[in-house]
This record gives C-alpha cells, structure tokens and sequence, in this order.
C-alpha cells in the first residue's frame, strides 16, 4: 500500500502544481487515499521531494532532480526576463542578465543538460557558458534568442 499511495503522490505531483501538504492530501484522499499529514511528510522526505519557487513567486513541490523530466524544462518567463543581452565568440556563450539573477538563470540551464554545452560559469549578471564547438554556440545563441522574443 505504501509504495502504491507513494507512486499516486509522484503522480500527482508532476500533474498538478501543489504547494502546501494540505493540498496533496485532499488530492491523495480525491484518489482513495486516507492519508495524515505524518505519513505525508514521511513520503516527502523518503521520495526526496523538495519545493521550488514559481514564476509567480509562489512554491511548489518537485520531483528528485533524477526523476524530473528536465529535457523538456521550460524557463519561466522571469528568468527569460532577466535576459539582456546573448552573443558568442569561438565556442563561448555569453550571456548578461540584470544584477544578481545569473546565477538563477544559469541553475535552469545547467537542469537542461543541453549536449552541447560543456560547462556553464555564472556572476552576478554574467553568464559563461562553453560549448562542443562554434557551430553549437552559435545554435544555443538561436535557441536562446527565440525564447526571448
């Protein structure tokens, strides 16, 4: 019963954009679940979950990073806010941002595990990222430029 109501609370999780325990246990009683806000809690620690902030500034429960279906990530549109300027040079990608959320930026585009990109080194406002080669530079510059318009 327990890895059962486990897999459900996953399941609802990456359906539905949960932000307090109380909301996951009405979804888990809706599904047939009786569930305490302990045991709750227990499942959360055991299954990794942590909460992360929204677009909106709110939170929300997330899948373990293993789990998460990272290669479709989509940025919010604060972090593609927070965009300036994007060019290259060789096979660097520099990316600038407004003060202090470079490093918010880069955490979303580390989680996407593009191929093509080798490392990534963020400031305060600046982004470094290294490349296989100056070709795929030049197509994460595009990739990047078509999220911002």
């Amino acid at each position: 019963m327990k890895r059962i109501r486990q897999e459900k609370l996953l399941e609802l999780i990456s359906k539905y954009e949960i932000d307090t325990q109380d909301e996951l246990i009405e979804r888990l009683r809706e599904s047939g679940f009786e569930v305490t806000q302990a045991t709750v809690s227990r499942d959360i620690r055991e299954l990794n979950i942590s909460k992360m902030t929204t677009g909106k500034g709110t939170y929300r429960y997330v899948l373990p990073k293993q789990t998460a279906p990272t290669s479709n990530m989509k940025f919010n549109s604060a972090l593609i806010d927070a965009l300036i300027h994007i060019d290259y040079a060789c096979n660097i990608v520099v990316l600038k941002t407004h003060a202090g959320l470079a490093n918010a930026l880069a955490v979303g585009i580390d989680a996407m595990h593009l191929e093509n990109i080798l490392g990534c080194v963020a400031g305060d406002d600046t982004i470094l990222l290294v490349s296989r080669s100056e070709e795929a530079a030049r197509k994460i510059v595009d990739r990047f430029r078509g999220m911002i318009k």
